[in-house]
């Protein structure tokens, strides 16, 4: 489905509208859920309630970093049309990230089960950090993956069309949105540290971990021309994100005494997004009413 996305159906560089997002969404996801049908089938109901418990994980914290790439995007000035190819090749990275995050916390919570203790610990300080943070304060010029890009490899100072790389004078030179995926993907391992672990705490089964954690980040692409221009109405987002990250870090420091029901976890987790979702957009209707009868008076 990827190679149909870049080859056929994104071969030429378009703009993406809502229309279109939100009918790949609902594909992706369609997708995503169904597959819980295949984990049933070979897993068991267990094992089904793990992977969709991760999809959920994943996707709602997927939310956060695909406001994280509007920024990037907007800093750079990264025309809409050349904004999925970038996309689409961060894709392919974060699916090979987290195959290399997936499989070394399993192999490490196999042979320490101390880390536990540490991961879990991990969990409840990203949820501090996420629900208290504000997306004004992201600064992609501060980023020092971008500062050391910049010195290593030749960048030409304007875009190419969605090359990544061009041709001047002979010599081959990096173009701006190279620049931008490398930035994504860096931004990806701060994401992977964060949402690897909160997968861990459902599930140590290598195949559910990577497999919910793959088909939530193969929809980002869709969720973020979907969501990129909503993100000032979830105003209780990071206050959601963080409630499920210290509930999941909590969820994984007593399962060395009691283990939380799978179901339990997955309606705890999506009662929280939904109530975060639901509550911002009643807080951003009241004020946008609360403005306008302010400036009517």
């Amino acid at each position: 489905m990827l190679l149909v996305d870049l080859l056929v159906l994104h071969r030429e560089a378009h703009e993406i509208s809502v229309r279109e997002a939100a009918l790949t969404s609902a594909v992706w996801i369609s997708i995503g859920v169904a597959f819980s049908l295949v984990v049933w089938g070979v897993l068991g109901g267990q094992a089904a309630g793990q992977y969709l418990t991760g999809y959920v994980i994943e996707k709602s914290l997927s939310v956060d970093n695909v406001f994280v790439w509007a920024v990037i995007f907007s800093y750079f000035s990264v025309p809409r049309a050349y904004q999925h190819r970038v996309l689409f090749w961060g894709i392919f990275g974060a699916l090979a990230l987290r195959a290399i995050f997936v499989f070394t916390g399993v192999a490490l919570l196999e042979r320490l089960e101390w880390l536990l203790f540490v991961f879990g610990g991990l969990l409840i300080v990203t949820a501090i950090r996420v629900a208290t943070h504000d997306a004004g304060e992201i600064h992609p010029e501060r980023n020092p993956v971008l500062k050391l890009v910049r010195r290593v490899i030749p960048v030409t100072a304007h875009y190419d069309g969605q090359k990544l790389f061009t041709r001047i004078d002979r010599r081959r030179l990096a173009t701006p949105l190279f620049v931008v995926l490398v930035l994504i993907e860096a931004t990806d391992v701060v994401f992977a540290v964060d949402s690897v672990p909160a997968i861990l705490a459902i599930s140590r089964d290598p195949f559910v971990v990577f497999s919910s954690n793959a088909l939530a980040i193969l929809g980002l692409r869709a969720l973020y021309f979907l969501l990129a221009g909503v993100q000032d109405r979830l105003v209780h987002l990071n206050k959601g994100l963080g409630i499920i990250l210290a509930y999941v870090g909590v969820k994984m420091i007593v399962s060395h005494w009691y283990h939380i029901p799978t179901l339990i976890s997955l309606g705890v987790i999506a009662g929280v997004l939904t109530i975060t979702v639901v509550v911002s957009l009643r807080s951003t209707r009241q004020a946008e009413e609360l403005a306008s009868t302010g400036g009517s008076s």
